[in-house]
């Protein structure tokens, strides 16, 4: 007999959301269109925040000024050998 837990998570699958497409006819990952800026960082931070935990890591606490990263202007690309 099946206990009242997996009986309860059985039935909260069966409403998930599911779509089914025909391979190559998949709709696009690009939700620009659909979403705001804000949202998008939104949906991915829970994301980042997981990756920093399985990694072992702790999120960085640096402020914007001291981030580290460099910017490639439009047209240029980092060397071959750049680890960036």
């Amino acid at each position: 007999m099946e206990s009242d837990d997996r009986i309860r998570r059985r039935a909260e699958r069966a409403q998930w959301p599911v779509a089914k497409f025909s391979l190559g006819d998949e709709p696009s990952d690009d939700l620009s269109e659909s979403t705001t800026a804000t949202e998008r960082i939104a949906m991915m931070w829970p994301l980042a925040e997981s990756a920093w935990k399985l990694a072992g890591g702790n999120l960085p606490t640096y402020d914007r000024r001291t981030t580290p990263a460099r910017l490639f202007p439009p047209g240029t690309r980092p060397l071959d050998d750049d680890d960036t």
